[in-house]
């Protein structure tokens, strides 16, 4: 695809939770707390690991040009893992499918598992890990994000909003107690209370002469919370955070690490990616987040489908787009209108009597999610 005519460029994005995280590799008891290490993926990699071999060979299968990998651990900054993972799997042959290389990534660090010494579960503990940490998570960067490209990533031009806070949102949906009618987050947290869960990442590609900015984030389930709906609410202005990042008139109050203000350049090429844990139909998400995303004038909605997935739930009416195991449509490929021309998407979800149903009959074949592919021309 490098060789395509610069003029009609032609991609394949993908968007895959594939559930590489820790607690993934680890023995679950009821009742009792797992003993996480923080290296549980780089371990298993060394291993053939099965269940990493045929989530390899999903992306062997659709061989997108550029993905995004959530729940994939940050163990440390030499990305051990990610490497090991391209060099072990991506880049050898499974069950006889061609071998893919990614030959650019970006992995940067994320919010799940960074303390703060606030309580914020309002369990009258300060600081306790994992509850009381920016995104749950048991260490720094689990359940993080990476991307990987056959095209080179402008490192340069990367813009992260792992530190933008909550509170600097206008109209920030800030949660209250109910049954006190105060606010569930003391001042002191509210004020330092960082608005991603994991991040927010526009990372720019080099295409031919032109440059795509993949949009990747994966906000917070909207659940696991009280009657405040803390993490419903969060879930929601994380998604927000794009809609207003791409829209002129309503993205000067952003701020990236860097301290940067503002949205994405208007007439810029764009695609919103990554498992947002919300349906406009399905689910208990606070659906006006997703719902304007979906709806913004300047993106494309192309409700990628699956005969796997309606037949995993005949009686949904919504199935044939569910993205996930458990009955929605969790992960999301939208590109822009702008410079972007959709060709084709899809879910990859076999059908119980294909050979491929192997790579996702269960949650321990490959992940809880289905990989998202769009097909465009820019």
């Amino acid at each position: 695809m490098a060789n395509e005519n610069k003029a009609t460029q032609k991609l394949r994005i993908a968007t895959f939770n594939v559930s590489m995280e820790a607690l993934n590799y680890l023995p679950y008891v009821k009742g009792q707390t797992p003993k996480v290490e923080g290296n549980e993926l780089s371990s298993q990699l060394k291993n053939n690991h099965q269940q990493i071999r045929n989530i390899a060979e999903i992306i062997q299968r659709v061989n997108p040009d550029i993905i995004l990998l959530n729940e994939f651990d940050r163990e440390n900054d030499s990305h051990q893992a990610l490497k090991l993972f391209i060099s072990q799997y991506l880049n050898k042959s499974q069950q006889g499918q061609k071998a893919i290389n990614f030959p650019y990534f970006y992995q940067g660090s994320v919010n799940t598992g960074v303390p703060t010494p606030f309580d914020l579960n309002n369990d009258k503990i300060n600081g306790d890990p994992i509850n009381d940490t920016y995104g749950f998570g048991y260490f720094p960067g689990h359940f993080g994000m990476a991307l990987l490209s056959k095209y080179p990533i402008n490192e340069q031009d990367i813009r992260t909003f792992q530190h933008f806070k909550w509170k600097d949102m206008p109209n920030a949906l800030k949660p209250i107690d109910p049954k006190t009618g105060k606010a569930w987050y003391s001042d002191e947290a509210w004020n330092n209370f960082r608005l991603s869960s994991k991040s927010h990442w526009d990372i720019p590609v080099k295409v031919g002469g032109k440059t795509l900015h993949l949009l990747a984030s994966h906000p917070t389930p909207p659940v696991f919370d009280g009657p405040e709906d803390r993490n419903g609410k969060r879930n929601h202005d994380e998604i927000r955070l794009w809609t207003d990042y791409i829209t002129p008139n309503k993205s000067d109050y952003l701020y990236d690490d860097n301290g940067v203000k503002g949205g994405i350049k208007p007439e810029s090429a764009f695609v919103i990616m990554g498992d947002q844990n919300s349906s406009n139909v399905d689910g208990d998400a606070i659906k006006q987040g997703i719902t304007n995303l979906l709806a913004h004038p300047n993106v494309q909605d192309t409700k990628p489908s699956s005969h796997g997935g309606k037949a995993n739930n005949l009686d949904n009416p919504y199935s044939e787009n569910h993205t996930a195991h458990w009955g929605m449509r969790a992960d999301y490929v939208l590109p822009s209108k702008n410079f972007i021309t959709v060709i084709n998407s899809g879910v990859f979800w076999p059908q119980p009597e294909e050979d491929q149903f192997r790579l996702i009959k269960d949650r321990a074949a490959s992940s809880d999610h289905r990989l998202v592919w769009v097909d465009i021309s820019l």
